[in-house]
């Protein structure tokens, strides 16, 4: 932290520093005491980073297929509140009172403007730090869109895995007596996955995978050797546990062998082919569960789908403790 502080320092300190080496002209054209920010090039090519934009990139398409538009790039295709309008709309099942296209610098600020409020209204109540506003996301920040970005994904649970810790370098340029002065700074842009999706208390599953990853296997073993003793009843056998659940036909399977019953093939897909279908199958299982009396998972399906580990452990250890006398 101190090398940073000292970096900012000697940045300030020296008017033409090396920081401004990479930025673009455009960002050099400041006002006299005008700040900007922008990401330092390096950080660009962290491959967190780049994964972090991917999915948003894919989340947000996703959202919009029927709307047929296609975001490309973020900072320049949600600048001017068009786009974060439709997503906004899609994700509340709101109707936003804005004008549909506007060209004008006055008019975008307006709608934007209008959507964030609407976004704050939701966030406001978590408490959560806004860390963007209309002239950050109008002026193509792209720190400030991925901050909006995630926050949305966050409060809307999107059924999405955001990668963990991504931090990025953002240079600071501001012109004091016609001089340019960089520094640089650190943001944190993304934390766990617990903490981003407003995860329950830690558990054991957490201090397993943090403290003693030796007792991981063990604790495999005992599962495996649990779902095959009434999977093989079926023909079926299990070897890996993070995939194998992913789709959830077994889940389905597993609980009616659990609660004797046949599940009827017409409530979930027996070969399931896209994300959506399989989210189904193990949402639908999560029902049989309650049905069952075991509390509700802490796993989200959305993550069991994404081959989360340490979530589809939680889900079969439920069944384990309750069912682990049924023969």
């Amino acid at each position: 932290m101190s090398d940073l502080q000292e970096e900012g320092k000697n940045a300030i300190n020296s008017p033409m520093s090396p920081a401004l080496a990479d930025v673009h002209p455009e960002d050099t054209q400041l006002e006299e005491n005008e700040e900007r920010t922008m990401i330092d090039p390096t950080s660009k090519e962290d491959p967190k980073f780049k994964e972090l934009v991917k999915v948003l990139l894919d989340w947000i398409n996703d959202v919009l297929v029927e709307e047929r538009i296609i975001v490309k790039q973020l900072e320049e295709d949600l600048y001017d509140g068009q786009v974060l309008q439709k997503l906004l709309e899609k994700l509340a099942g709101c109707k936003l009172n804005v004008a549909e296209v506007t060209q004008s610098e006055i008019g975008q600020k307006q709608k934007l403007q209008t959507v964030l409020e609407a976004v704050h209204d939701l966030l406001r109540p978590r408490g959560w730090a806004l860390r963007w506003s209309v002239d950050s996301i109008h002026g193509k920040n792209l720190v400030a869109i991925l901050h909006l970005l995630v926050s949305l994904a966050m409060h809307f649970r999107a059924p999405i895995r955001l990668p963990e810790h991504v931090t990025v370098q953002v240079v600071v340029v501001r012109k004091r007596e016609g001089l340019l002065h960089s520094s640089h700074i650190s943001e944190e842009l993304t934390t766990t996955t617990e903490m981003m999706m407003g995860r329950f208390e830690r558990d054991a599953f957490d201090t397993l995978f943090d403290h003693a990853p030796d007792k991981l296997s063990v604790v495999k073993k005992s599962l495996i050797t649990f779902v095959n003793k009434h999977l093989n009843k079926l023909n079926l056998e299990v070897t890996e546990l993070e995939t194998q659940f992913a789709d959830g036909v077994y889940l389905v399977l597993l609980m009616g062998l659990l609660e004797d019953y046949f599940v009827p093939l017409h409530n979930f897909y027996l070969t399931p082919e896209s994300f959506d279908q399989k989210v189904h199958n193990v949402s639908f299982a999560f029902e049989l569960m309650l049905d069952g009396g075991l509390k509700k998972p802490k796993a989200r399906p959305e993550d069991v789908v994404n081959l989360d580990l340490k979530s589809t452990l939680r889900v079969l250890y439920n069944l384990f403790t309750k069912y682990k006398n049924v023969e």
